[in-house]
Formats: structure tokens, C-alpha cells, sequence
């Protein structure tokens, strides 16, 4: 049974793939996205990857709350008093050049990140060297992360931008962007600059879409009445409605002075002063230590006693608390729900990507589809072209043959010249006595020396007519060889102008398939491979059988033409030897014979295979017929296989194309 046990396990461990359980909530259903999309069949891209794991690191991420506003508005004010802790460096001038991000960690510390994606760690204390725009080198900067040990950070990322009218327009570029992202945006301005002409200009460039999660505060309420404030609240509230779901007035100033005093605050700094003294002393005695812990039980009891009623109505003054009410029971519930909606709309987003890329291969494809599909027509043509053109070439070297032959049984005609001969008869003469009576009569016999020449010796005129038709029949085969190769250069240069752009295509979007846009680019570059060899093959195998055909042809004219006039008259010879047998033996019954011109000229062709030269040349369905019937044919076929072989290869992407479509169906 251990045995049997263990066999199990091992073929389960390789063979049975095991289910993989996605966590509850946003992020199992990233992951689920994740795996689906990276799946081998879609040859994902590292870019892929690395923007959805940002998507689950998004899901995972506090909800982030942007500061922004004009510069000098008092926003590093501000976030140290949403902070509780003066922290971030503030200044007459616009100090904060680069996006600062507040997130939670176990200690204070400060990360800087830079463009070149280098990053190096600083003390909390030195931020101030990293933030001022004044500074020159500064420009490296890409971003700084401020980790603090502070609870409301485990909920919230405070993101302090350069502001919307910073002295730099990238960090304007940078702030309108972290404002696109963020779950809440509170927008800080001074009272006394509140709803002028160039702040209503900026509100209008930047923040129009962002109202349902804009908190406007008006700083530096401590420098006015109290009627100031709420005449400016007010106007503020009405001119504004369209950018901000709340107006409130504040003094960043007093709600620091007030939260930086406060008990807990107080508390939370003596106990991680504490923490960080005992890890940094875990090999002191414990004596020590246990000193340490009584020093600081002592300052939280001292903390504890001290009368703070002054702070605690200092506090309420700053009207920092309506701020933090907003933000826990305006911006939160909604965050959670946009950062989701955002954040599945970006899933979304990615397959539409991914579809479009997918979509624009298909269209590689597509148009090969449609060169091959379009040209048919043209193609047929141009095959039915060479038959219509050489045909009548044919005919024309048929009638230049027809007259050689027409010459020569005329020369043979005209050389049928009469001589005299005689017969002798037994004729019953007087008184019973035979006697032979020689009788003189016309024969015929032909002059064949003068017939050859007249033909060939004198003027060699048959020879020359000859060579002419042999010649013209050599230019017909290279001329029809050259239009068969023109069929095939017109689909070569269609091809060749679809491959050119793309043998180079890219990619438009990093997400996508570097290696399904490299197979792209390799199929066009082996074009020839791929879809031209089959015709090209099938062209040269075409003027192959048809150049063989014309070699024969080319051979039956080379045959002695002496050889075959010779023939024919010693046939007529033989005809006219064997009338004169007849005649001599049966005068009454017999004549002598003598040839007709037309049976010559028909003697002549017989012994000179004119039938086949005939055919060859003047049938409708002739050998060139038959030989561009079959390459027609034979180019429907392949041209049909191309089809679909690009076909499947379009099938292979649609398909692709579906499976993303389901995956973001199910987002």
C-alpha cells in the first residue's frame, strides 16, 4: 500500500495539475486576470507582466489622497498637521519640486527614486535636501517616499504634489497626472486668495473632472473673523460647486501646533523613541532595559496629567477634524469603489490592448488574404492572354509550313515530265500467223534531280524557309517562356509590396507580444518560403514541359526535309512503275498514272508528320492550350491552399482574440 501510495503522489505531482485557489476580493480577481493573460498560448510580453503585477501592488495599496493647490498655499503645513508631525520642510517659495508619497512603515525613513530607476535611503531629517525645486540637481529626482510609523497611513497615502502652477511645467504635467490616480484630491488655498480670476483659471484647466472626490480647504482661517471666513466659504461654495463636493475653512497652523501637543501623539512618539532604543541596545543588560521601560512609563503618566483643554479647544478651532471627516466618510467609501472600477477598467483596458495589437496582425494577414483573392481574376486573364497572343504566332509558322510544303510538291508537280516508250503486242496476222506489232505510247517520270535542285542545291530556298520557321519558333518558346514568368513576377511584385512594410512592423503598445510581432515580421520576411515558391515552382515546371515540347517540334523540323522529298518521289515513282506494269499488260483496262499536285503535297505532309505539326500548332485544343489550361488550373489550386494557409494563420490570432474577449468578460 506505501508503495501503490507513493506512486500515486508521484504521478499526481507531475501529471495532475493542481487547481490554483485565488484569494477573496480585488486582488484574487487580478491574479485571476494575471494567469489568464500571461498564459504561454498568448506569448506575453515582460512589459504584460510587470503592469499587471502593478495592478495587484494598486489593489494592495492604501487608499491615496493628493495634496495639491497653488504654490505658497501652505500644503506642507497642512499634511504635517493631517500628520501630526512637522515633518515636511515649508517655505516662502515653492520648496516641494518632486511628488512626495506619505505611506505607512515601521520606522521613519525617506526613499529616493530617480529616473534611471536607482533608488538610496535617507534619514526623515534630510528631506529638505531632496525637495527644494532651487536646487540644480534635484532634476534626478523622480519621485521621494516618506515612511512613517503612524496608524492613519495604514489606511491612507498622502501624495504632496509641486502644485499646478509650480515654476515647472513637468511638475504640472507630474500633478495633473497623480490626480487622474488618487482616490481623493483635497485642494488647499489661502482665504484671502480664494475665488480670484487667476486661481478660477487654473481650477477650470485642471480640476474639472475631479469633483466628486475634491475637498477644497480654505487655509489660514486664524488671520480672519469669523463673518471673513464664512462670507468667503460661501462664495467660495457657489463659484466652485462644479469642481468641490465640500468647502472648509481651516488653519493648518493651529491644527499643527494643536495635534503635534496632543496626548496620543505625545504617547506614540515616546513609544517609538522606545522601540527604536531597545533594538538598537538588545545587547545591553537588562537592567537597562528595564530602566528604559520605567523612564518611559513615567513620561506617558506625566503626558497623561498635563491639562489639555487649551489644546483640545485649539484643535477644534483649526477645523482640521471636518478635514478628516471628509476624508474617512466621503473620499474613503468612494475610493474603495473607483479604485476597483479603476482598476478593472484598466484590466479592461489592457485586453482591448492586447485585442487591438491581436487585431492589427490580423490585418498582416488580411491584406496577403486580399492580394492573393484580388489577383485571381487578373492572373486567368493574363494565362488566356499568352494563349490568345502565341496561338496566333503558332498559325502564322503552320501557314509558312504549309507553304514549304506547298512548294515542294509543286516543284515535284512541275518535275513530272512525259517520255516515250514502247509495248509490244501480239496480233494475229494472215493465214493464221501471229506476229508482235511494237506500239509506242506516253509514260511519265520524274526529274527528281532537277526537283532538288531547284529546292535545295541552287538558291536553298526550302532550307532557308525552314530555318526562318525554326527561328521563329525558338523566339515563340522564349517569348512564352518570358509571359509565363511575367504571370509569375505580377504575383511576386503584389507580394513584395505587401512585405515591405511589413518586414519592420512593431508593436504600438508595450503590453504587447514582442515575440507574436517577431513571427510577424519573420513570416513577411520569408515571404518567398511562406507563399511565393509554390507558384514560382509551379511556373518553372510549366515552361519546363512546354520548352520540352517545342524541342520536340524543333526536332521534327530539323528532320532531312532532302530525305523526305526523296521518299515522296521515290513513292510516286513506285506508283507511276507499277501503272505502267498494268498498262503494258492490260492496255484497255489500265492507264498510266500520273500524280496529282494535291496528292503530292498530301504524300509530302504524311511523310513528314504534318499531322502532328498541325496539331501542335493549329488545334484549339493545342498543346499550348492544354499546357495554360493545366497552369490555370494548377494555379487555382495553389493560390486556393495560399488562402487558406493564411487563412489558419489569421484563425490562430481570432481565436486568440476570442480568449481575451472572454477574460475581460469576466473582469
Amino acid at each position: 500500500m506505501s508503495i501503490l501510495s507513493d506512486f500515486v503522489k508521484e504521478y499526481n505531482s507531475k501529471f495532475v495539475a493542481e487547481k490554483t485557489v485565488y484569494e477573496e476580493g480585488l486582488v484574487g480577481d487580478i491574479k485571476r486576470v494575471k494567469d489568464k493573460l500571461l498564459d504561454e498560448k498568448f506569448l506575453p510580453s515582460v512589459q504584460l507582466r510587470q503592469i499587471l503585477d502593478k495592478q495587484i501592488r494598486r489593489a494592495r495599496y492604501p487608499m491615496e489622497v493628493a495634496i495639491t493647490g497653488q504654490f505658497s498655499s501652505g500644503k506642507s503645513t497642512f499634511l504635517n498637521a493631517l500628520l501630526s508631525r512637522n515633518i515636511l520642510p515649508t517655505g516662502i517659495t515653492p520648496v516641494t519640486s518632486k511628488v512626495n508619497f506619505i505611506n505607512y512603515g515601521e520606522e521613519y525613513k525617506l526613499k529616493i527614486t530617480y529616473y534611471s530607476g536607482a533608488q538610496e535611503y535617507a534619514p526623515i531629517e534630510a528631506i529638505a535636501d531632496f525637495t527644494d525645486q532651487r536646487q540644480d540637481e534635484m532634476k534626478d529626482i523622480k519621485y521621494l517616499t516618506l515612511y512613517a510609523p503612524m496608524d492613519i497611513l495604514k489606511d491612507i497615502s498622502f501624495v504632496d504634489t509641486p502644485g499646478l502652477n509650480s515654476q515647472s511645467q513637468s511638475d504640472t504635467d507630474t500633478t495633473r497626472k497623480v490626480l487622474r490616480d488618487v482616490g481623493g484630491i483635497i485642494w488647499l488655498t489661502l482665504i484671502d486668495n480664494a475665488g480670484k480670476m487667476s486661481e478660477a483659471e487654473v481650477l477650470e484647466e485642471y480640476m474639472e473632472h475631479f469633483k466628486n472626490k475634491s475637498l477644497c480647504v480654505l487655509n489660514q482661517k486664524d488671520k480672519f473673523s469669523q463673518e471673513q471666513i464664512e462670507t468667503t466659504t460661501k462664495y467660495v461654495s457657489e463659484k466652485f460647486d462644479k469642481y468641490f463636493a465640500e468647502v472648509i475653512p481651516i488653519s493648518a497652523k493651529m491644527a499643527l501646533e494643536s495635534r503635534s501637543l496632543h496626548k496620543e501623539v505625545l504617547i506614540q512618539d515616546k513609544q517609538n523613541t522606545l522601540l527604536q532604543e531597545i533594538k538598537s541596545s538588545l545587547n545591553d543588560n537588562v537592567a537597562s532595559i528595564a530602566s528604559r521601560l520605567d523612564e518611559y512609563f513615567r513620561d506617558v503618566e506625566n503626558i497623561n496629567s498635563v491639562d489639555t483643554s487649551n489644546n483640545d479647544k485649539l484643535l477644534e478651532e483649526s477645523n482640521i477634524q471636518k478635514v478628516l471627516d471628509f476624508i474617512n466618510n466621503t473620499i474613503r467609501p468612494q475610493a474603495k469603489d473607483s479604485k476597483e472600477y479603476a482598476i478593472k477598467k484598466d484590466l479592461k483596458g489592457i485586453c482591448d490592448i492586447l485585442v487591438k495589437e491581436y487585431e492589427t496582425i490580423i490585418g498582416v494577414y488580411d491584406s496577403l488574404y486580399e492580394i492573393l483573392e484580388d489577383s485571381e481574376e487578373e492572373i486567368l486573364k493574363d494565362f488566356d492572354e499568352i494563349h490568345k497572343t502565341y496561338s496566333k504566332e503558332l498559325f502564322t509558322i503552320y501557314n509558312s509550313l504549309e507553304g514549304i510544303m506547298e512548294k515542294m510538291a509543286h516543284e515535284t508537280y512541275k518535275n513530272i515530265k512525259k517520255q516515250k516508250s514502247n509495248r509490244f503486242e501480239e496480233k494475229s496476222g494472215f493465214l493464221g500467223k501471229n506476229t508482235i506489232e511494237k506500239i509506242e505510247y506516253e509514260t511519265y517520270w520524274i526529274d527528281s534531280d532537277n526537283v532538288y535542285k531547284n529546292l535545295f542545291y541552287d538558291d536553298q530556298t526550302i532550307d532557308k524557309m525552314f530555318k526562318r520557321s525554326i527561328k521563329e519558333l525558338k523566339q515563340i518558346e522564349l517569348n512564352t517562356s518570358e509571359a509565363f514568368r511575367d504571370v509569375f513576377r505580377k504575383i511576386k511584385y503584389k507580394v513584395h509590396r505587401w512585405q515591405e512594410p511589413y518586414e519592420l512592423i512593431k508593436k504600438n503598445r508595450e503590453i504587447a507580444s514582442d515575440l507574436e510581432f517577431s513571427l510577424t515580421r519573420h513570416f513577411a520576411a520569408k515571404v518567398y518560403e511562406n507563399v511565393l515558391r509554390s507558384y514560382h515552382r509551379a511556373i518553372l515546371e510549366n515552361i519546363s514541359a512546354l520548352r520540352k515540347k517545342f524541342a520536340y517540334f524543333n526536332g521534327a523540323l530539323s528532320y532531312s526535309y532532302i530525305q523526305t522529298t526523296q521518299a515522296t518521289i521515290a513513292h510516286f515513282e513506285q506508283q507511276i512503275s507499277e501503272s505502267v506494269e498494268l498498262y503494258e499488260k492490260e492496255p484497255t483496262k489500265f492507264t498510266i498514272y500520273h500524280p496529282r499536285e494535291d496528292e503530292i503535297l498530301t504524300k509530302l505532309k504524311a511523310n513528314f508528320s504534318f499531322e502532328k505539326i498541325e496539331d501542335f500548332l493549329t488545334s484549339k485544343r493545342n498543346y499550348l492550350f492544354k499546357i495554360v489550361h493545366y497552369s490555370k488550373n494548377q494555379y487555382l489550386e495553389i493560390n486556393n491552399d495560399r488562402i487558406e494557409f493564411i487563412q489558419s494563420k489569421k484563425e490562430q490570432y481570432i481565436k486568440k482574440i476570442k480568449d481575451i474577449k472572454d477574460i475581460k468578460s469576466e473582469v
